[in-house]
């Protein structure tokens, strides 16, 4: 069993910055590709961007490249979500996700294990 714990996420201005931190347990962690997706009020929950287990591949969608950036720190098993330049359509719940592939996916139900999300608001 693999379990992930989200943490990081608060109320900040538009044009700041928060770092989100996913902390996975249970398994060999490098041997999982952690994706990060967000949920925003009143709509589906959607890919923001992954890294492979090995940490030498990311993929970001559109609207958060150059804004946003996946690392991972394998002593700490865990995998960071890095925000700047937040902008106010960023609010929403961020979930990070595993899977046990080396092949980037940008649907829930290619993901195997799940936290329970971290709040992120972006105020104007």
């Amino acid at each position: 069993q693999v379990q992930l714990a989200e943490s990081g996420g608060g109320l900040v201005q538009a044009g700041g910055s928060l770092r989100l931190s996913c902390a996975v347990s249970g398994r060999t962690f490098r041997s999982f590709l952690i994706g990060w997706f967000r949920q925003a009020p009143g709509k589906e929950r959607d890919f923001v961007g992954g890294i492979n287990g090995s940490g030498g591949n990311t993929y970001y969608v559109d609207s958060v490249k150059g804004r946003f950036t996946i690392s991972r720190d394998d002593a700490k098993n865990t995998v960071y979500l890095q925000m700047n330049r937040l902008k106010t359509e960023d609010t929403a719940i961020y979930y990070c996700a595993a899977r046990a592939s080396l092949y980037f996916k940008t649907q829930e139900y290619e993901y195997d294990y799940w936290g329970q999300g971290t709040q992120v608001t972006v105020s104007s």
